[in-house]
């Protein structure tokens, strides 16, 4: 069995665009985040493929859910997102040192 990173796995589920969708609303919320049926209205997404696009991004662990009394909270946690983003601009500029190849005759 191989295992993935976390990075792989938030890449992963933002790999598509009803949940990069979502990620990108729940961001715009900001801390507060967004009930699960306030999620479905801005998005106008069916209340049962919303939820199994949420799960994928909870289990990536990118968005976390929270219960006050019978509502689901959903919230980006901000610290994996941001764990993504130094991944991927942690090099940025710094060049590329091309190898020679070498002559196979």
């Amino acid at each position: 069995m191989t295992s993935t990173s976390p990075t792989a796995r938030a890449l992963a589920a933002l790999g598509h665009d009803a949940r990069l969708a979502i990620f990108r609303l729940l961001v715009k919320a900001g801390e507060d985040g967004l009930r699960v049926g306030d999620i479905g209205d801005h998005l106008g997404m069916a209340p049962s493929t919303l939820a199994h696009h949420l799960s994928t991004l909870v289990e990536a662990g990118l968005v976390r859910q929270d219960k006050q009394g019978r509502e689901v909270f959903n919230r980006v946690d901000f610290p994996a997102m941001r764990q993504v983003l130094t991944f991927l601009t942690s090099e940025c500029c710094s060049g590329v040192a091309m190898r020679r190849a070498e002559d196979a005759a």
